[in-house]
Formats: C-alpha cells, sequence, structure tokens
C-alpha cells in the first residue's frame, strides 16, 4: 500500500462501495451524499477512476450483466481497496482529533462530530458551492 494520502475523488469512490457493491450511476450518487452535495462525479471522470482503481486492483468487478443492450457493472471494495481505505480512515482520524486538540474543542475523548466537522476538498477551485470532479 502507498503512504500517500489519497486523492478526494478516490477516497470517495472506494467509501462509496465500501458497505456494498454499486454500479457507476449508484456511486456517483453516493459520492455526492457523502460529500454533502460538494462533490459531483461527471461521467467519463467516474469511469475512467473506476478504471484506474481495478488496474491498481483497489476495487473489482462485483457483476456484469447487459442492461437495454449496455454493459452495466457493479463494482466491490477488492481486498487492498479495503485496507487502503481503513489506513486513510485512521489517518483522517488522527489528524481530525489533533486539530480538535489543537483548536481547543474539547477534551481528548471528546467527540468530533459535535466538535469538529472534517471537510473534505475545502481547498483551492472547490468555491463555495462545493466541486465538479471532471468535465
Amino acid at each position: 500500500m502507498n503512504d500517500q494520502a489519497l486523492r478526494e475523488p478516490t477516497l470517495l469512490i472506494l467509501t462509496a462501495i465500501a458497505d456494498a457493491p454499486r454500479h457507476g450511476y449508484a456511486i456517483a450518487q453516493e459520492v455526492e451524499k457523502i460529500s454533502e452535495g460538494r462533490t459531483k462525479m461527471r461521467t467519463g471522470t467516474l469511469y475512467g477512476a473506476l478504471e484506474r482503481l481495478l488496474e491498481q486492483e483497489l476495487i473489482a468487478v462485483h457483476e456484469e450483466e447487459v442492461v437495454d443492450g449496455r454493459r452495466r457493472r457493479s463494482y466491490a471494495l477488492a481486498p487492498r481497496g479495503r485496507e487502503t481505505l481503513a489506513a486513510e480512515a485512521a489517518r483522517l482520524a488522527r489528524t481530525a482529533q489533533e486539530a480538535t486538540r489543537r483548536l481547543g474543542l474539547g477534551g481528548a475523548g471528546a467527540s468530533l462530530g459535535a466538535s469538529f466537522r472534517v471537510t473534505f476538498g475545502a481547498g483551492a477551485g472547490a468555491g463555495a458551492g462545493g466541486a465538479v470532479v471532471g468535465s
């Protein structure tokens, strides 16, 4: 596994399929839901990312069928993807805990949900309304 932090689209896609296999459109919907509407994945970007994640063996094709003459795949986390996502979640939790501590927003065991909200992608280019990933 790579020690480098996951890019936000990768983190969101892996999170979207962590609890159940999903097809592309459902992944895009989950990404938007998880990011609270800040990230909307365009079709070309999503499927390009899915192909890259397949090549990296972070995800696997769960099922493939033909619907109305079109191939429809559902994707699931591969074991390597589950390990990668778990490591990233732990890294983010440690960072959020340290930020909470430094801001003085509660004791060492304070609830992060009540005192500090981690916002992914709140950087340059995200804008006040969120980010659209892809073109």
